[in-house]
């Protein structure tokens, strides 16, 4: 593709390959990274980073959506690694205000592991405004009741996950989430493109997410193929039918309903997720803002037993805990076998098996990144264009099986 730049270790050249195939099917561009063994072994960037045509870069940063909650995971698992959080603690004991209208018993692990049926944002009644105030928000969690109608199963915290782990973070550290993320995890990995939160001097480097139409105009980004979007929709609205008629026929019926209540946000659209005054707040359920390279990086560290160059981020008994399952049944937001761990879900790759102790988290609009301590291997996939579905599209399934087919 024009507008390519990168390298790419010849071993791994069915990752390049499926990266470049992918990219051709929307507009804007991406960035792939890839760590095997402790080692770079890819990093690609194509395509365009804004409205006009300017080209991605490797320092270019993206909104990243859900894959945000893989790091504000991280965060917390430091917390418990130094002893300052038990997982089967009742979240009021870190943050008593938690434990109103009857939530005096859940668990950070109910929160790790979307079982706490606090995943509603419509009954929350906050615009899009107000929740970039990060303390207006976790107060309003904290008042208001849980929706237990779907226990014990998972219900998937699609916004509301970033601010209930990540409070819990931030008061056991004393610091709040985004000097968190820089401290903890940026500064020790040396990554210049993890944010929770972004400061001024970074926004430069945000690539404008090329959903609908251009401000302040009627013009649509549209794919580079038409026939190869709706070929590329097709697959994916192929694969989500069937698997929703399987669970007709076992007697389960999917009900959207639940999905739609967690993202109830009045004026709510992605592209203010891109504007100065959103940017600077930290949503870490899925507005975080990345490099495929950090996201790479930081992958490749719990891949390797919490530590990459020498540097330890976790220790080796902490990051053995995120490959455990601990959620056996089917989520009842996206109806989608998530196999939950500890903050992340099991990755889904095309045409294998998924890898059984990987553990990751992807997002809305084709992102995503995910770890896999058998092979010790780390992907990571940044995009400005997309839609798909809540936990990623077709792009980071094949560009992750490409990766492990390599290995």
């Amino acid at each position: 593709m024009s507008n390519s730049t990168g390298f790419c270790h010849p071993k791994f050249n069915k990752v390049r390959d499926a990266f470049f195939q992918q990219m051709k099917r929307y507009p804007g561009g991406g960035a792939v990274s890839v760590y095997h063994q402790g080692e770079a072994v890819v990093d690609l960037c194509t395509g365009t980073r804004n409205w006009n045509g300017d080209p991605w870069l490797p320092e270019t940063l993206s909104v990243s959506f859900s894959t945000t909650k893989g790091v504000v995971s991280a965060l917390l698992h430091q917390q418990a690694a130094k002893g300052l959080v038990n997982y089967d603690a009742p979240v009021a004991e870190y943050w008593p205000e938690f434990a109103a209208n009857g939530k005096q018993n859940i668990t950070v692990r109910d929160l790790l592991t979307h079982r706490a049926g606090m995943f509603r944002m419509d009954t929350l009644g906050l615009s899009f405004n107000e929740i970039t105030d990060w303390d207006r928000v976790c107060a309003a969690l904290a008042a208001a009741p849980a929706d237990n109608s779907s226990a014990p199963h998972s219900v998937y915290h699609a916004l509301t996950y970033g601010w209930l782990v990540g409070e819990v973070a931030s008061r056991v550290s004393g610091q709040n989430i985004s000097d968190l993320t820089k401290t903890s995890l940026a500064e020790p990995l040396g990554l210049d493109g993890l944010f929770l939160g972004t400061p001024d001097s970074e926004h430069h480097r945000v690539a404008d997410l090329l959903m609908g139409s251009k401000p302040g105009s009627n013009t649509r980004s549209k794919p580079n193929s038409a026939k190869k979007k709706n070929s590329l929709k097709k697959e994916i609205q192929k694969g989500v039918r069937g698997a929703f008629d399987k669970l007709i026929h076992s007697g389960v019926i999917p009900d959207i309903t639940r999905f739609e209540k967690s993202v109830a946000v009045k004026s709510f659209h992605a592209q203010k997720l891109t504007t100065p005054e959103v940017l600077r707040a930290a949503m870490p359920g899925f507005s975080g803002v990345f490099t495929a390279r950090s996201l790479a990086r930081l992958y490749a560290a719990l891949a390797n037993g919490g530590a990459l160059d020498g540097v330890s981020i976790l220790p080796a008994e902490t990051a053995n805990l995120l490959s455990e399952r601990q959620v056996f049944t089917l989520d009842r937001a996206l109806y989608t076998p998530m196999r939950w761990r500890l903050g992340y879900h099991q990755p889904f790759v095309w045409g294998l098996r998924r890898p059984e102790r990987g553990f990751g988290h992807f997002g809305y609009g084709g992102s995503g990144a995910w770890a896999d301590p058998d092979r010790q291997l780390a992907v990571a996939l940044t995009v400005n264009a997309g839609d798909g579905t809540p936990w990623g599209d077709a792009r980071i399934l094949r560009v992750g099986g490409a990766a492990l087919r390599s290995c």
